[in-house]
């Protein structure tokens, strides 16, 4: 059972009852992530994050997780392009623990110079360990190659530069002006009083305020047509092909979900089947979605020798031309409609999991999308909504590319995929700009 209410200082709460479990999920989820960031500010959203664990006036940086830990919960946090959340599960019995202790990272965090410089060293490392991880170069580039300078290509991290040129001042200036009530959700799930949660809400958040009306807004960026590459000591080739999306929340979303699931999402798709399990080109193979606010893109990501590169590439075009062309029948529409509907479900199983969930639909749309109503729209899914994602995001192809690897020439992989993108109409009424 959901409920939502707004607490007097304008801070949205979603609540979701369960009451077979006895643990709690609460979550602090604030609409700000490296995609609200000036590229001299690039990763100081990441970076404060890490700064709400370094202390508050009452708590050490080693309290505030001990406290937590201490009767058997778990504390964490995340920041993505557009969000940040701060959350905690633990049994349900230490819910008013848990809340107090988000409040008073959110609220009293002191973000000490000391502090502050030995965090640099911490995220500096975190930094380098991505620029160690080929798969995380790779996302940072496609979204570069893609995006271009819209602030959606920038790096969650940031840079080292960034992370080095920030100090007090810069980070409570950021808080205050893009952490305020109005723009964040605390939602709560698992077995709890409603009565008594309120109170402790009202008790321990009621007293946040904002500076101003910070309320983000996301230009939609147009989608480049691009390539770009990082020369790196490694064996393998990593690809990532983009093509174009549909926006968070789009109302052929789910259509979407589905086609992916077919085309690139388990061992039974076409691009697992075809150039792994027939041509044995890769390893891994696998197509997905990420959707924003006003926009999206798709991926094909594939890791393969140098020797099996062009083949792979040629084939996985012509698949994605293929699959634009043909389709999918009224069965494996059927079938899929079950896939994902599985998939959403067991994706739900657990109290963190519907806390995110709940958090970020109430944050980014301002409403709860229930079970019900999701599988409702998952069964109404026709052959109309897949033809429009078919025209939509697959016909056009791919549209930007990345490559990973030692010593490689992209510049004639590129032309295997080349002509797909020259074929698009120069007007710009797609949206994509050719380079």
């Amino acid at each position: 059972m959901y409920n939502i209410y707004t607490l007097k200082n304008g801070l949205r709460v979603v609540t979701e009852y369960i009451d077979h479990v006895n643990s709690i999920s609460v979550g602090v989820m604030v609409q700000n992530g490296s995609r609200n960031e000036e590229l001299e500010l690039n990763g100081i959203s990441h970076f404060i994050e890490h700064m709400f664990f370094k202390g508050t006036e009452k708590r050490t940086s080693k309290e505030i997780v001990q406290q937590i830990e201490n009767v058997g919960g778990q504390i964490n946090a995340y920041t993505s392009k557009e969000a940040t959340c701060y959350y905690i599960k633990a049994l349900n019995t230490h819910l008013d623990l848990s809340i107090e202790i988000l409040a008073d990272m959110i609220l009293n965090s002191k973000f000490d110079d000391e502090e502050i410089e030995k965090e640099q060293g911490v995220v500096i490392e975190e930094i380098n360990m991505s620029e160690d991880t080929p798969e995380d170069v790779l996302d940072n580039d496609s979204s570069k190659a893609i995006f271009g300078e819209n602030s959606l290509s920038y790096p969650i991290l940031g840079t080292i530069e960034n992370i080095k040129s920030f100090n007090s001042k810069k980070i409570k200036k950021f808080v205050k002006s893009h952490y305020a009530p109005h723009n964040s959700v605390v939602s709560v799930c698992g077995k709890f009083d409603e009565k008594e949660l309120m109170k402790m809400l009202e008790e321990n958040f009621g007293s946040w305020k904002g500076e101003g009306d910070y309320k983000p807004e996301y230009k939609s960026p147009i989608l480049i047509s691009q390539s770009k590459y990082t020369n790196k000591p490694i064996e393998q080739l990593h690809i990532n092909l983009a093509f174009k999306g549909l926006p968070y929340a789009h109302e052929k979303a789910y259509s979407l979900v589905l086609l992916n699931n077919v085309f690139g999402g388990g061992a039974s798709s076409i691009l697992f089947q075809n150039v792994r399990e027939e041509l044995g080109l890769c390893y891994t193979i696998y197509s997905y979605g990420q959707p924003y606010l006003g926009t999206g893109i798709n991926n094909i990501y594939t890791g393969v020798s140098k020797q099996s590169a062009d083949k792979a590439l040629d084939v996985i075009n012509k698949e994605l031309k293929k699959f634009a062309d043909k389709g999918i029948s009224n069965e494996l529409l059927e079938i899929n409609k079950e896939k994902i509907k599985a998939s959403y479900i067991l994706g739900l199983e657990s109290t963190s999991s519907r806390m995110f969930s709940n958090a970020k639909s109430m944050l980014l749309q301002n409403k709860i999308k229930t079970q019900e109503e999701v599988i409702k729209r998952i069964n109404n899914i026709n052959s109309d909504d897949i033809n429009y994602v078919l025209d939509t995001c697959f016909k056009p192809g791919i549209i930007s590319s990345a490559y990973v690897g030692q010593d490689i020439e992209y510049e004639k992989l590129n032309q295997i995929i080349e002509p797909d993108i020259k074929a698009y109409d120069n007007s710009n009424k797609d949206g994509i700009k050719r380079m």
